[in-house]
């Protein structure tokens, strides 16, 4: 947080107003969700979601939460205008869903469900779409690369999520809003495929299977069998500790993140 003021009475005021935002961010919802939702499903890093299967205690406690807060604002806001276009539509059911929660997987173990907020669904267009709030510099990537399969997978659970409702899903739709002093919107969008959904959902079952397995809480060592990606994208992952040599206590991240995981592959 970088508060400022002209004087010490504004300082002050700064200070309490940034810790005020803080505090209210670590207190909600989003923050405190303990389950694993859609979007985190596909995440690269096999290591980042064994940590989440675990609950393992946060390290990386000082990542700023403005940009997440500025992007819950903007879904409440689309979301308003959105049911206020489902008024002046008139007819039921309405053309869109907004906001809706809906069951990817179901099942009787607590920890194999899978269940989310879908942004919006269109009965017209018969597609799911989710909004991402993001910078200039990732909204030129996005443009460029497409949305990364972390993205593309949580596309398409939704797209389960949907059709397990009973809605017929032919596309899933990412619209990609920069935040900047112009509109930028980039919309990228393919075919619905459950195979995709299920392939995701799969991986995740065999990190689950892994962590009992392996039990990485009892066998601290053992964290070094959950290997990170090639490229990695450490920067805002809640176990990041750079320098730690102890991955119960946190991961480095990087390369030197991936000794271990290299070892186990040389000795196998």
């Amino acid at each position: 947080m970088i508060a400022t003021g002209n004087d010490e009475y504004s300082q002050q005021l700064a200070e309490r107003i940034g810790q005020f935002i803080l505090d209210a961010d670590a207190n909600s919802d989003r923050t405190l969700q303990k389950a694993i939702g859609p979007s985190e499903v596909g995440e690269p890093c096999e290591r980042q979601l064994a940590y989440k299967i675990c609950d393992w205690p946060e390290t990386n406690t000082a990542r700023d939460p403005i940009a997440a807060i500025i992007g819950t604002g903007f879904h409440l806001w689309i979301g308003e205008r959105f049911e206020a276009r489902n008024t002046a539509l008139g007819g039921q059911p309405s053309r869109y869903k907004v906001e809706t929660r809906v069951t990817v997987r179901d099942s009787p173990i607590e920890t194999a469900r899978l269940t989310g907020s879908a942004d919006l669904y269109d009965r017209l267009l018969r597609a799911n779409l989710d909004w991402k709030l993001v910078g200039t510099s990732s909204h030129d990537k996005y443009r460029r690369q497409g949305p990364g399969e972390k993205y593309r997978v949580q596309a398409h659970l939704y797209g389960l999520g949907q059709a397990n409702a009973g809605e017929p899903v032919d596309r899933v739709v990412i619209v990609f809003i920069a935040r900047y002093h112009e509109l930028k919107v980039h919309v990228w969008s393919e075919p619905y495929n459950r195979t995709v959904a299920e392939q995701a959902l799969a991986r995740l079952d065999r990190i689950r299977d892994q962590v009992m397995a392996l039990d990485p809480e009892a066998n601290p060592e053992r964290w070094h069998q959950f290997p990170i990606p090639e490229k990695p994208n450490c920067r805002f992952c809640p176990w990041l500790k750079p320098g730690s040599t102890d991955l119960s206590a946190g991961c480095p991240g990087g390369e030197s993140g991936n000794v271990g995981a290299s070892l186990q592959a040389l000795i196998a």
